[in-house]
């Protein structure tokens, strides 16, 4: 057969391929590599198998050629097809060898030299290298070696900034601290036209900074896309687009800013309903807003939509949760859990359903569980904390807490939770500067949900007999919400221990129109009404 007609059949191929017509494109490829014997033949007929979804076959193929050991490509798709198999070792295996550092730089296992990636060769594709690394990641995911994964993932996202789904990964699986996070994305080397790459994921990674430092992340990015792309309606576009306003939807959410975040996420789903990375942050706004009509929609067509996924399941524990029904959105969270074992938001609903509850064994159970899968997420280290100070284990759960603020050191509730147990242990002092901590690192403006941090604040100022401090922050707080019977009753103690009845008898007057059979303040008043009488009584005889 001429040249031409063999080169007539390959386009057939690549035509099929494009239309996914993967039978016709099998037996064309297998024609052409009968005929010719030719390498890149027989990778065609290899891919056309692959993407035909016969991996076996795919695999026999490439294992019986004789360069499958030493050309890149022909490893590479060998090893794909294992990993379709599921035979995680024998994918590794065929890799090959080579050692990866905590850092990401990987070695030759023989002569343990540093093995550089070069990317100039090809263009604009993603390195093979970089492929393989990822590869090998996902491997000792699978096998449950998260360490080792963890820096393959890191060796793929260096050895070429373009490979998102090893970043992904990285994020998504919570392998990494914020400083590590930070650490690894300022180590990548970017291309002078990937500007905008770099700033877009500097809005991917963990997000608990200050307001203005995460807003000047973002503005960077509008800039750099505006520097990068010609047309008005192209930037317009790419600066709404529904990946970069799901990180802002994020960043909502950590900031507790949850009705903002709410309706940023309600927008994009009706432009993407399908966007699975919103949709979770959506989930996670309406069950912090109680908004259970919204999950029980959500979840109706997550398991229509997605029944394999666990998202879907995850979504039913959070109605069940939200509802209070706390033994269903168990069931539903452990679903989601064992579909998929790295999906971190069912593992921590599993803990907090059984904390809800006080089962403090199996939530503890839970959360270890999660932190040992997570390492890093300081959630599940700081849930155990909660679980260890609600049983007045006060020592131990100062330990996690200083745990999560290793790994997380910017979250303001990491700093509450400390200001708790130190009130708690009597550290009143040590209590006021982790307070005055947790109201440093908010990233936004004060909104009610941080009033109880101060009056925390101002009980501890008022332990330590700083009355004017303390009724400083409990008027703040009263700016914050005006319905707390705690204020309340926390300002009218001030007051009444500073020895102004008057004003201490009007605040317990106002704890006790929130809540009038609320012991303490009812004796409380009863003892400012008599100290008042008789201050009144003391006056009179000095007087006469």
């Amino acid at each position: 057969m001429r040249e031409e007609e063999i080169e007539k059949i390959r386009g057939v191929v690549r035509d099929c391929v494009s239309k996914h017509l993967y039978s016709s494109a099998i037996f064309f490829a297998d024609k052409v590599a009968a005929l010719t014997n030719d390498p890149a033949d027989i990778y065609m007929q290899a891919q056309a198998l692959f993407l035909g979804r016969n991996h076996r076959r795919a695999f026999h193929l490439l294992n019986a050629s004789k360069i499958v050991l030493r050309d890149l490509r022909f490893r590479y798709l060998a090893a794909k097809c294992l990993e379709e198999l599921k035979e995680w070792d024998q994918c590794l295996l065929m890799l090959g060898d080579a050692k990866v550092d905590e850092d990401g730089n990987v070695y030759d296992a023989k002569d343990g030299n540093l093995i550089y990636f070069d990317k100039d060769g090809e263009d604009r594709e993603i390195n093979i290298s970089s492929a393989i690394c990822f590869l090998r990641g996902k491997a000792y995911g699978a096998l449950q070696n998260r360490s080792q994964a963890r820096q393959w993932y890191k060796a793929a996202i260096k050895a070429d900034p373009l490979c998102y789904e090893a970043l992904e990964c990285l994020i998504e699986s919570h392998m990494l601290t914020s400083e590590e996070e930070s650490n690894l994305l300022s180590s990548l080397q970017f291309s002078p036209e990937d500007g905008w790459l770099s700033s877009f994921y500097s809005c991917l990674i963990k997000k608990y900074d200050k307001e203005s430092t995460v807003e000047a992340r973002f503005k960077k990015l509008e800039n750099e896309i505006s520097g990068s792309v010609s047309g008005s309606s192209m930037i317009s576009t790419l600066v709404n687009n529904t990946d970069l306003l799901a990180c802002k939807a994020e960043y909502y959410h950590q900031c507790c800013q949850y009705q903002k975040c709410f309706e940023l996420t309600s927008g994009l789903l009706e432009k993407d309903p399908f966007h699975l990375k919103c949709t979770l942050v959506h989930l996670a706004a309406a069950m912090e807003l109680g908004n259970s009509n919204e999950l029980y929609l959500m979840a109706c067509n997550l398991v229509k939509d997605y029944p394999s996924k666990a998202l879907s399941w995850f979504a039913v524990g959070c109605y069940y949760y939200c509802i209070k029904k706390y033994a269903e959105a168990r069931r539903y969270f452990s679903k989601a859990t064992n579909i998929d074992g790295s999906f971190s938001p069912a593992w921590i609903g599993f803990g907090n359903s059984f904390a809800a509850q006080e089962e403090g064994d199996q939530a503890m159970s839970a959360y270890r569980t999660a932190a040992r899968l997570f390492p890093g997420c300081h959630l599940p280290t700081l849930y155990i904390g909660m679980e260890y100070m609600r049983t007045h284990s006060y020592k131990l759960a100062d330990q996690f807490f200083m745990q999560a603020k290793a790994i997380c050191p910017s979250d303001p509730l990491v700093y509450n939770e400390l200001g708790v147990v130190s009130y708690h242990m009597k550290e009143y002092g040590k209590a006021v500067r982790w307070f005055e901590k947790t109201l440093a690192h908010i990233p936004s403006v004060l909104t009610e949900i941080w009033e109880p941090t101060v009056v925390n604040l101002a009980h501890a100022f008022r332990k330590l007999r700083k009355y004017r401090e303390a009724i400083s922050y409990y008027e703040r707080a009263l700016t914050l919400s005006t319905k707390s019977l705690s204020t309340y009753s926390g300002l009218a103690y001030t007051y009444h221990l500073q020895g102004n009845f008057s004003a201490a008898i009007s605040h317990y007057h106002k704890a006790l129109w929130l809540k009038p059979d609320d012991q303490f303040c009812t004796e409380m008043l009863n003892v400012a009404l008599m100290d008042e009488c008789q201050n009144g009584l003391d006056s009179t005889v000095e007087l006469c």
